[in-house]
């Protein structure tokens, strides 16, 4: 099999893994670790070392056409379960067939931003919630690819734990 990803065919983003929200394009978060430039003696120049399974914090932003009840659902001071499920279309080049791949995103999402656009006849809105992320999920093809939990000291990469070790020593387990 030569598969060649092509584009996500499309997707749907669910409150609680059951409530279909609405039309909404998605701003993922970056998974940008923590890090600190190392100098001194025995090193020639700088580097950014980042901190072994710290990222910095994750924004989630969905962007909607108009106010929604979903919209204002969303601005509610707590954390939200949002799960994102899509598919991804994928070219065989050996076979000439297309085939897909599944993507799912779950997220603990608190809210940040309520952006509740503008009004202007005939236009979209611009409405848009912007959340802080306390914990990703996600699998690619139903295998887990990425969780990050800093609550729980979980920094789990294809199926590596990262923050294993560092529970260990904290006496965490």
């Amino acid at each position: 099999m030569n598969n060649i990803p092509e584009k996500l065919i499309n997707f749907r983003v669910y409150l609680d893994g059951t409530d279909l929200l609405g039309v909404a394009d998605v701003d993922l978060p970056n998974l940008e670790g923590l890090t600190d430039t190392v100098r001194g003696a025995g090193i020639a120049g700088e580097i950014d070392s980042p901190a072994l399974g710290h990222y910095s914090p994750m924004t989630l932003g969905l962007n909607w056409r108009t106010v929604t009840g979903p919209v204002t659902q969303l601005a509610a001071p707590k954390a939200h379960h949002l799960d994102l499920r899509g598919s991804i279309q994928f070219y065989d080049a050996g076979t000439g067939e297309y085939n897909t791949k599944s993507l799912k995103v779950v997220v603990k999402a608190v809210p940040k931003t309520t952006n509740l656009g503008k009004l202007d006849v005939a236009k979209s809105g611009d409405v848009a919630n912007e959340f802080s992320i306390n914990y990703i999920k996600v699998w690619f093809d139903d295998k887990e690819s990425v969780e990050i939990d800093p609550f729980n000291f979980i920094a789990r990469v294809n199926g590596e734990d990262y923050l294993a070790s560092v529970r260990r020593d904290l006496g965490l387990v």
